[in-house]
């Protein structure tokens, strides 16, 4: 020991090793192949490549191999040779670090520890690689150790096929297509909206074909090339007025009310127009209008969403800021957001531009429901905001929309092939950002404030809706990679690889066998989805539900901190609050909703729920929330192991379980008659081991120390688990080895 006068001495030991080296494992010895699909091509590799694990900042890691082919950029590991360790849900398509060409957002290059954003042709190579990706996952690679003409081939093979323009055709949904045997039926029950019989069919399933009759004008696309082949105008509409103005201020169907209200949707003219020009254009409007509505029996409101809603820009503005929260390097980045966590989400204004869009269905669907009157929705182009507003209403209003195979087919009618520009939209031939905006992103995540408000009244789980939004960036599928139906079709003649010309066999997203197993699919379907209540049961419907409806009301409101602070000690119930709880006084509510509004949605709110009737949002800021399984599912440090809605869900689906081996017991010989949900079950027997964010968010291979108080603890998970912990911080990585 040092004496009580002399001075400590300066530590002297210096490092001469980088923290990649002190936290090594060993570049792989075995060759480790890229797994292809038909018509994939390796085009450049790269070897002795690091890639950090981002969980606290300490530059940990593993050596492998990075590849680029043309469908995807994929890191290579000696973990990638075994099926060892494989994660429960696992998609058969993408691995856990394979990166699709059309999912890469940015790419950055580090020299000198400052961080560049890479375009074009370079002149000089970075040490590092940053990846950012459209489902928010981020990719740190060091390039220290890699061969120099390797890391300039592997650099500049990712950002040119990547990032850099390219044609229609040289997306690998082609080459997948002339290349793989198409053996898959990827309709199941989802209805495509291809054919004259299908629109018949959901005319005759609403009751529409009374009012409203399935056209072949635009066969051959002799009307509009924007137009689908087949669509739905009311009967008084004639052929002429159709092929006048190129389908220009017809209204077309999209949906009918029970009562016989309908809603339908416009393109509008073009505003900028001579005099003589506007003069026709409007008799011809009022005409039509006429038509339509016919007081005191039909009823007609027009309803202009570029004026009544945000625009494309602004939509696109506040997503881009809103998903900068979510993009995390590392833990330090994640924890300096700690205090004004808040005031950042308020200023991206996404979840404004979401409350806006609810409020605005259920202004429509009041007007179909309560006042018996036909609604017309307009736009340039009727192919953005109202394929959101009509795909919300029928949600809201129609039960069958809420199946999996109803909602897939209302994804088909009224985006598909309602000629919504997913190629322009998500930019995936990176020609033009002005055209991008995330249209459809922003109508899954109102269908997510519905699901996660409403859970039995759905047959799909917000993790379908998460692979669903996923699926937006995977080039095997034809789905959300045309701009029409005329440009699928036009581009569907080609040659095979296989010497056999023929035209181009795409594959349906709607198949998810393509990309999940069996065990993997029963995460997308809820097992407490509420079946529809036989007519026998009438009695005991009401009891019924009026018990469901206690259990979707909100939960009360907590106290409020005086302090203010996020993922802190001083934060009082922190998965509450980054869902939306404490949102509310951050959400600009003074446009309130007009009376006639608000009487229908309060009379609605007074009544129990009907989980198969209308189902109407609550759009108040604190239930409008952020969807957490799909922007925090990368981030280790906003994961509850053994906490959240899943410890809930897994306890329920053991005792299902449990109901389903005595329902055997006493039915020996119906023993197959148990149903598929047990494969949901057994996955979650061991609720303590999973995250809250499951699936995606699995237990790590690796040990993660959370660097949250136990007090905070105590206020996220049940006390019964945590009030008797002392220390000062929750170390779990003993409950995970």
């Amino acid at each position: 020991m040092l004496g009580s006068g002399a001075k400590a001495a300066k530590p002297s030991f210096v490092s001469y090793i980088s923290p990649e080296e002190i936290h090594i494992k060993e570049p792989i010895e075995k060759e480790v192949n890229p797994r292809l699909l038909p018509g994939e091509l390796l085009l450049c590799e790269a070897s002795t490549v690091y890639k950090y694990i981002q969980e606290d900042g300490s530059n940990r890691g593993t050596y492998g191999k990075l590849v680029c082919t043309n469908f995807k950029i994929a890191f290579l590991d000696d973990d990638s040779a075994s099926d060892d360790n494989e994660p429960q849900f696992k998609n058969k398509i993408v691995g856990e670090n394979d990166i699709t060409l059309q999912c890469v957002d940015q790419i950055y290059g580090v020299y000198d520890e400052k961080k560049k954003l890479l375009t074009g042709q370079l002149r000089k190579y970075p040490e590092k690689l940053i990846i950012y990706c459209k489902d928010l996952r981020v990719f740190n690679f060091c390039l220290r150790y890699t061969k120099e003409e390797e890391v300039k081939r592997i650099v500049s093979g990712i950002v040119h096929h990547s990032q850099t323009p390219k044609l229609l055709k040289r997306l690998f949904l082609f080459s997948y297509a002339s290349a793989a045997p198409n053996n898959t039926d990827g309709r199941n029950q989802t209805v495509m909206f291809d054919t004259l019989e299908d629109w018949r069919d959901e005319l005759e399933r609403t009751k529409g074909n009374v009012k409203y009759k399935a056209v072949t004008t635009n066969e051959g696309y002799r009307v509009s090339e924007k137009l689908p082949l087949y669509f739905v105008v009311p009967i008084c509409v004639s052929e002429e007025s159709i092929l006048k103005y190129e389908g220009r201020g017809i209204p077309i169907w999209c949906w009918s009310c029970h009562n016989g209200a309908a809603l339908l949707k416009m393109s509008a003219f073009p505003k900028e127009q001579d005099d003589s020009t506007s003069q026709m254009q409007k008799a011809f409007l009022d005409g039509i209008y006429k038509t339509i509505s016919k007081p005191p029996y039909e009823l007609l409101k027009t309803d202009d969403l570029s004026s009544s809603l945000p625009s494309l820009q602004d939509i696109q503005t506040a997503y881009m800021r809103f998903k900068q929260l979510f993009l995390i390097d590392n833990s330090t980045d994640f924890w300096a957001t700690d205090v004004k966590w808040f005031s950042l989400l308020e200023s991206t204004n996404w979840l404004e531009i979401i409350r806006r869009v609810l409020k605005k269905a259920i202004e429509v669907a009041e007007c179909l429901e309560r006042q018996h009157t036909n609604v017309l929705l307009i736009e340039e182009s009727a192919t953005d905001l109202c394929c959101v507003i009509s795909s919300l209403v029928q949600v809201m209003m129609d039960s069958y929309s809420r199946t999996k195979a109803g909602f897939q087919s209302l994804i088909q009618k009224e985006w598909v092939i309602g000629g919504h520009g997913f190629l322009d939209r998500c930019n995936h031939l990176h020609k033009s950002d002005k055209e991008e905006a995330p249209v459809f992103l922003l109508l899954l995540n109102c269908v997510w404030q519905l699901v996660q408000q409403y859970p039995p009244a759905f047959e799909f789980t917000e993790t379908y809706l998460t692979v669903l939004s996923d699926s937006l960036y995977v080039p095997i599928f034809s789905t959300f990679f045309f701009n029409s139906q005329h440009q699928k079709d036009t581009n569907t003649s080609g040659e095979s690889l296989k010497t056999q010309s023929g035209p181009f066999r795409f594959l349906t997203v709607w198949d998810w066998s393509v990309q999940f197993d069996p065990k993997a699919q029963a995460f997308l379907n809820n097992p407490l989805y509420a079946e529809k209540p036989k007519p026998d049961k009438s009695q005991r419907k009401t009891a019924r539900f009026k018990h469901q409806r206690q259990l979707s009301l909100p939960l009360t409101q907590t106290k409020s901190s005086t302090k203010r602070g996020f993922f802190r000690e001083e934060t009082d119930h922190l998965i509450k609050n980054i869902l939306g709880k404490r949102i509310g006084k951050f959400i600009n509510s003074s446009d309130e909703p007009p009376n006639s509004f608000r009487e229908f949605y309060d009379s609605w709110r007074s009544k129990p729920v009907d989980y198969h009737g209308l189902l109407l949002p609550r759009i108040d800021g604190p239930d409008i929330k952020v969807w957490a399984q799909r922007y925090l599912r990368w981030i280790p440090e906003a994961q509850l192991h053994g906490g959240g809605t899943i410890a809930t869900a897994a306890k329920i689906l053991d005792l299902m379980e449990e109901v389903q081996s005595l329902q055997v017991k006493m039915d020996e010989e119906h023993s197959q008659a148990v149903s598929g949900d047990v494969h949901s079950a057994a996955l979650l027997r061991n609720s303590a081991r999973l995250s809250s964010l499951f699936p995606f968010a699995l237990l790590q291979r690796q040990s993660i120390k959370p660097a949250l108080p136990t007090s905070t603890w105590k206020d996220l998970e049940d006390e019964d688990d945590l009030v008797k912990r002392d220390d000062e911080f929750v170390d779990l990585s003993d409950d995970m080895s």
